[in-house]
């Protein structure tokens, strides 16, 4: 993130991803709304990675509001955790010279990227069969019913994913799109030309890859 000067929106990002827990919440009698809340965070794309930055970003932006949390429906319990790890994550860059504040405000895809760099080893891409596969074990796996992807009509053809989770498939926790070119750049160790050369750099349409 220094390097791609954007410390502060992966700060935010990695947080939220830390706090294993969904931040959103949807009750019965309001899921539409609760529904609409969340995917206005999500407009713009980038995927769940971009869509907990924004959140995150509009609650600091107010102040870190407990009725900002109940109007989005988000878990005040647990978006506080996040502002906890965040601070904790803070003094680790203090304490290495990081400058926290090297900001990237309107470049997700800077953002994405250097998320990545950290967790290149988790990309899925979208196969001529329908169905996402790791790169480098080929292993079947399907974006989580939870993302803000899954009801996409148009499929990414590249993936990074947080974590998987194994129930009646398994499925990819917290995606979103990246460049197959990237993986060349941040992590020419592990991905060859090879690897992202029969790219399918371009979406495809809703079909079984959720």
């Amino acid at each position: 993130s220094e390097k791609y000067k954007c410390v502060k929106e992966v700060l935010s990002c990695v947080s939220m991803l830390s706090i294993g827990a969904s931040v959103f919440y949807r009750p019965k009698e309001k899921e539409v709304h609760a529904d609409t809340a969340r995917m206005n965070f999500a407009r713009g794309g980038g995927g769940d990675h971009i869509t907990l930055l924004r959140c995150y970003t509009d609650w600091a932006d107010s102040d870190f509001s407990p009725q900002w949390c109940n109007e989005n429906f988000v878990q005040i319990r647990s978006i506080k955790k996040a502002r906890d790890i965040r601070e904790q994550l803070v003094t680790l860059c203090d304490r290495v010279e990081i400058d926290q504040n090297l900001s990237s405000p309107d470049d997700d895809d800077i953002t994405i990227k250097s998320i990545t760099a950290g967790f290149f080893y988790n990309v899925a891409k979208l196969g001529k069969s329908g169905e996402y596969q790791t790169v480098k074990q080929h292993r079947t796996v399907y974006i989580h019913p939870s993302s803000v992807l899954s009801k996409d009509d148009d499929l990414p053809g590249w993936l990074v994913y947080f974590e998987l989770a194994f129930t009646s498939k398994e499925f990819m926790r917290q995606v979103a799109p990246i460049k197959p070119e990237w993986l060349i750049e941040i992590a020419p160790h592990f991905y060859q030309e090879s690897d992202v050369e029969d790219s399918r750099s371009k979406k495809m349409p809703k079909t079984i890859g959720r």
